[in-house]
C-alpha cells in the first residue's frame, strides 16, 4: 500500500484503488436477483469469476465448518459482466465485521487457509 505524510509529519495509509483479485468481494446480481459471496479470481469485460457461495447460504455453510458436517460448500463461478449490478469489497462497517472476519469469529478458521484447503 502507498504510503502519505499527513500535515503532522506521519505516515498516513491510502487505501489501493479499485478491487483486486485475491479480495473477498459480495457481489449483486440481477435477471435474476441474486447475491453471492467468496473470493475474487478475475475480473474483466466479460464478466466476473468468483469462488464463493450464495450468500443466502453462508451461516448455513459457516455451521457446517464449525460442526465439521457435510455442506456443498464453495464453488468456482462466473457472472457475465451483463448481470452484474454492483460489486463491492467485502469490509469491517465501524463495528459490524466482514463476512470473512465473522467467519474466521465463528469458525476458528483463518478464511484464506480454508478457501486455499478447498481449492485442493
Amino acid at each position: 500500500m502507498a504510503e502519505a505524510e499527513s500535515k503532522t509529519g506521519a505516515s498516513v495509509s491510502k487505501r489501493a484503488k479499485g478491487i483486486a483479485a485475491g479480495e473477498f468481494v459480495i457481489i449483486v446480481l440481477h435477471s435474476p436477483r441474486e447475491k453471492c459471496w467468496g473470493k475474487l479470481d478475475e475480473i474483466g469485460a466479460a464478466g466476473v469469476f468468483l469462488r464463493g457461495l450464495d450468500l443466502n447460504a453462508f451461516d448455513d455453510w459457516t455451521r457446517a465448518v464449525i460442526h465439521a458436517e457435510q455442506f456443498i460448500g464453495l464453488t468456482d463461478l462466473f457472472f457475465p459482466m451483463w448481470r452484474v449490478e454492483r460489486l463491492t469489497r467485502d469490509e469491517r462497517a465501524g463495528e459490524i465485521p466482514s463476512l470473512a472476519e465473522q467467519f474466521e469469529n465463528r469458525t476458528g478458521h483463518h478464511i484464506v487457509e480454508f478457501f486455499e484447503s478447498e481449492e485442493t
